[in-house]
This record gives structure tokens, C-alpha cells and sequence, in this order.
């Protein structure tokens, strides 16, 4: 059987900045906001040259994000075929990188002649913006051929997970123990970082209150010992109206109730990106140039805990497809 990883993506080629933000804006942006036909072409344009400038002026930044996800893939896998043997692999899937789109990972995977599938956005949250986008191009690619999938599962989101609050925690904290030799525990300002929304998306899930229980779960392990944290919400500068307090919000937010410096952590994100990068960097300039002390924490990334739970909380929806596929009858091959 087939394990389809799935994730954003994220540009390693500058000249690809204008098709990649086509796509994103296709299927994300077009799902709360209308936008004529002869505006993705525009609109893609416009925010390529502004990409190329903040990544160019950024040293000729190179998002990590596509490597990272490659040692999370390969990670996972190891730990699967620990468990399950070569009944398994694990493919990835990028949902705007032309060469891994899904599309063209399905492609590869029934060339391979399997036909169970077990769909991983591996993705914190469930939304319209992240599971539901892989699982709407999944659907829209199988539904271009005849049915060869037998039998497919789907994981939307660990947000909920109880292994992950507490590998996010622990992380945080090795973090804070180390900042709290220079500063009081107490005035350690600490943003945990999810990603945005906007309110309204025509009746589709956003995700926030999923993000808002994430952010409860690992607020409830750290406040005890750092009792200034804040959810900051990382938007998008798009029409609308969008989740408060923004990251730049919640910093001022600790400053006024006596942080003394300021820690920049990602929840909502366990895949390093541009996002995490570059727009909480550009944040923390605002407040380094006052000197407010910042930190910017990476993301869960290719931790071994985290992927050891990650293969974990699939575990049985793999054992469920292999199962399956051995009470198919004989006629039925993979």
C-alpha cells in the first residue's frame, strides 16, 4: 500500500514565483475572496516581483521547506517499514510544485500498481486551506481516471494529539530554560505562532478553532513556570476580515504586561517555510530596532520525537488498508 504525504510546497526557483502564486491564489485565495479570471495572472504577477525582492534582498533567500519535508518523508518511512515491512512506501506530494503535485504523485503511484492509498497532509490543522486543499486535488485527480483505488484513508490534522502538546512543550522549554539565565522567567514574553484566517470563507472550515485548542493545550504545559504567552496569529496582508491578535499584536500585548524580551515560537507549522522564516524575522526587526531582545524558534521539523509520533498516529489506519487488501478476493490484485 501507498502512504501520500502531503504539503505545501514551497518555490526553489525564482523564475517559478508567478506560476506558484497562479496556483495559490486558484485554490486558496478564490475560496473567500472572488477574483475575475483576467486578475490570477495579474495578481500572480504582482506578488512574484515582490517575492523576488524581499527573498532576493534577503541574502538570495532559499526556503528550506522542501528539504525539510524530504527528511519528514523519509523519517516517517523508516519508522512505517519498521513496523510494517516493504507492505509499505511513503510518497510526497507538494500542492503547488509542478513535478509533485498531486496529480502527478498518483500518477507514479498507480504506475506502481498499488491500490490502497492513505492520504497524509502532514499539516497540524484542518481547513479548507491545508487537508482540505490536498484532499480536494486528490479528488479532482482521481476523478479525471477510472476507479483504481480500492480502498483509501485519510488523516485531516494531530492538532489534538497529546504526544505532540507535549513535544512542542518540551521544546519551547529547552528554549526558555536557556533565556531565563539572562531574564526573569516571569517577564519572558513568549508568541506562539499560528497560522491566520480569515473569518469568513463561504461556509468551509477554517481551522481556528482547531488552532485555538492547539494553542490552549501547550499554553496550559508552559504557564506555570512563563505566564506571559500569547496566541499570535501570522495573516496574510489580504482583504477581510482576519484572526486577532496578529503576531506583531500579541508582541506589543507581552510588552504591555512587562516582558522584557520577546520568543517567537510555530504551533500552527511543524514544516520550516518562508512564513516562519521571513515574516516573523521581518517582525522581529520592528522590535529589535527598539532593543526589545528577540528569539525565533524553528519548528518541530525533522525532530525524531515528533516523527516517531507522526508514524505513530497512523498507525492503524495503515494497519486497517493491510487488512483490508488481505481479505480482497483473489480476483482483486494489487
Amino acid at each position: 500500500m501507498a502512504v501520500l504525504l502531503v504539503g505545501y510546497g514551497e518555490v526553489e526557483e525564482y523564475q517559478n514565483f508567478a506560476a506558484y502564486n497562479e496556483m495559490a491564489l486558484r485554490l486558496l485565495t478564490a475560496k473567500f475572496l472572488k477574483i475575475p479570471e483576467f486578475g490570477f495572472k495579474l495578481l500572480a504577477g504582482t506578488l512574484a516581483r515582490k517575492d523576488r525582492r524581499e527573498w532576493a534582498g534577503r541574502d538570495n533567500f532559499r526556503s528550506p521547506h522542501n528539504d525539510v519535508f524530504e527528511a519528514q518523508r523519509a523519517g516517517i518511512a523508516r519508522h512505517l517499514q519498521e513496523h510494517f515491512g516493504d507492505r509499505v512506501e511513503i510518497f510526497k506530494a507538494f500542492n503547488f510544485c509542478e513535478g509533485y503535485l498531486p496529480q502527478q504523485v498518483l500518477a507514479q503511484i498507480r504506475a506502481r500498481g498499488f491500490r490502497r492509498l492513505l492520504v497524509y497532509p502532514l499539516l497540524v490543522i484542518d481547513s479548507i486551506f491545508t487537508s482540505g486543499l490536498a484532499l480536494q486535488q486528490i479528488n479532482e485527480a482521481l476523478a479525471e481516471e477510472e476507479r483504481w483505488v480500492d480502498e483509501l484513508r485519510y488523516l485531516p490534522s494531530f492538532y489534538n494529539e497529546s504526544d505532540f502538546h507535549e513535544r512542542l512543550a518540551s521544546h519551547i522549554e529547552s528554549h526558555l530554560l536557556r533565556l531565563s539565565v539572562r531574564h526573569q522567567p516571569s517577564r519572558i514574553g513568549l508568541v506562539l505562532v499560528n497560522h491566520g484566517s480569515p473569518y469568513e470563507v463561504k461556509g468551509f472550515t477554517t481551522g481556528i478553532e482547531e488552532s485555538q485548542v492547539l494553542y490552549e493545550r501547550v499554553r496550559e504545559r508552559l504557564i506555570t513556570r512563563y505566564p506571559l504567552i500569547s496566541i499570535g496569529w501570522l495573516n496574510h496582508d489580504t482583504p477581510g476580515k482576519w484572526t486577532t491578535p496578529d503576531v506583531p499584536q500579541a508582541a506589543r500585548n507581552l510588552l504591555t504586561v512587562g516582558a522584557s524580551t520577546l520568543v517567537f515560537c510555530p504551533i500552527g507549522f511543524v514544516t520550516e517555510n518562508h512564513e516562519t522564516i521571513l515574516d516573523v524575522e521581518a517582525i522581529m526587526r520592528c522590535f529589535e530596532q527598539k532593543a526589545i531582545p528577540c528569539t525565533r524558534l524553528d519548528c518541530l521539523n525533522d525532530d525524531p520525537e515528533f516523527l516517531a509520533a507522526a508514524a505513530g498516529w497512523v498507525v492503524p489506519l495503515v494497519g486497517e488498508l493491510l487488512a483490508a487488501r488481505a481479505t480482497q478476493p483473489v480476483a482483486a490484485q494489487d
